[in-house]
């Protein structure tokens, strides 16, 4: 039989080439997590305990003083929002979403205030926050953001993102020396990062990461930071956490993610993926209206991506009616595709399984090879597939 439960439950086998896509279900559990999860679920444990077992596990990885498993990045976000407005009251902690005579206003820089498949700031506003826009969504400057704190200032919020804005914008360690010269603690939203120690060291006060993208374990946020803002995270499962809550096994899993991560062959993992995207270009090389171009991360991660950038008068067919077509039929492959209007998408080889990267560049040449054929160039107005994607978010679950 199998091991792919797909089928059994009629969904078809994808192949991801997107990402850590929490839309795609984000990333391959490592064997560790997966054991660790398996062995859990039988067993009772005192939470309390639980969380602080992985706490030190978070701590010894990422050298914050303390840390805590939330449910998601985004949940993380609110959380540390709220931990930063209650600290410890557990009065106040009771009354959130209702910040009553709380500092309640969150910091950001406008060129932050990104969609993540949800807005940013509406999981700051979870907590009965406010956000204070700094700059302009092109451009921030220091003095702006010094200006921007108050006496109702709670928190400033800095995201690590390849959605964001990506220059002139106030540097993280600038961003945390403004803030603690007037004592406003720095969060960081470092979801899709690798590195687990950088943000803390340039000054944040609470990192979050993602438990599911990179380091391979079940869907959670690693919280981690000083130990007096992460015991308010811990205390606000007396409060809006609630709903945000963790189990046993992600708590487990996560932390055996986090442990296997410290031994995890990050080099080997790095050839297959090289190894993958020369599999690629060379299955491109040569191809009318296709250039194909290794480039770097965006936010520093230490991989690469393949940029696939197409001219549809030689091509054929537009960079959006390719991906669409790509991800059709029996076999579907499932493209990176946040710039498809400007006319490339990326192939990132970090989700693949052994062989898959094989099977992509087979469907490269077949659907290539198909509108290669086509008199007409095959040209969806970009519009019209915005407008669809939006129909089928509303006909759900038909």
């Amino acid at each position: 039989m199998s091991k792919d439960i797909r089928p059994e439950l009629g969904l078809r086998q994808i192949v991801n080439v997107s990402g850590t896509m929490t839309t795609l279900g984000a990333s391959i559990a490592v064997p560790q997590a997966i054991e660790a999860m398996h062995r859990s679920l039988p067993q009772f444990f005192e939470m309390s305990a639980l969380h602080r077992y992985a706490s030190e596990v978070i701590a010894d990885l990422t050298g914050g003083e303390a840390g805590f498993v939330t449910a998601s990045c985004a949940s993380g976000i609110t959380i540390r929002v709220a931990a930063a407005m209650t600290g410890t009251d557990l009065l106040a902690i009771e009354r959130l979403p209702d910040a009553g005579t709380l500092k309640n206003e969150v910091l950001m820089l406008s060129g932050h205030m990104v969609s993540f498949g949800a807005p940013v700031e509406q999981m700051v506003r979870l907590a009965g926050a406010r956000v204070i826009p700094v700059g302009q969504a092109t451009s921030s400057s220091a003095y702006q953001l010094a200006g921007s704190i108050t006496d109702r200032t709670a928190a400033a919020l800095f995201v690590v993102s390849h959605h964001v804005v990506d220059y002139a914008q106030v540097p993280l360690k600038t961003f945390a020396e403004i803030c603690h010269a007037r004592g406003v603690p720095v969060i960081v939203d470092a979801a899709s990062e690798y590195d687990l120690r950088l943000f803390l060291a340039q000054g944040a006060d609470l990192v979050v990461y993602s438990g599911h993208k990179f380091l391979g374990g079940p869907t959670s946020g690693v919280v981690a930071g000083s130990k007096q803002l992460i015991r308010a995270c811990y205390l606000q499962n007396r409060g809006i956490g609630r709903g945000m809550k963790v189990g046993k096994e992600t708590i487990i899993g996560v932390s055996a993610a986090l442990t296997a991560w410290k031994t995890r062959d990050h080099a080997g993992i790095r050839a297959r993926e090289r190894a993958a995207l020369d599999t690629w270009v060379a299955a491109l090389a040569g191809r009318p209206g296709v250039t194909a171009t290794i480039v770097p991360d965006p936010t520093n991660n230490p991989l690469d991506r393949l940029k696939v950038t197409i001219d549809p008068d030689e091509a054929r067919i537009t960079a959006w009616n390719l991906a669409s077509r790509l991800a059709a039929g029996d076999r579907p492959v499932i493209v990176r595709d946040h710039e498809i209007e400007h006319g490339h998408f990326f192939l990132d080889p970090c989700n693949l399984h052994p062989q898959e990267e094989h099977l992509v560049a087979e469907r490269l040449l077949e659907e290539l090879g198909k509108a290669a054929l086509s008199n007409d160039v095959i040209s969806t107005p970009i519009e019209e597939v915005w407008l669809e994607r939006e129909k089928a978010i509303l006909n759900w679950p038909d």
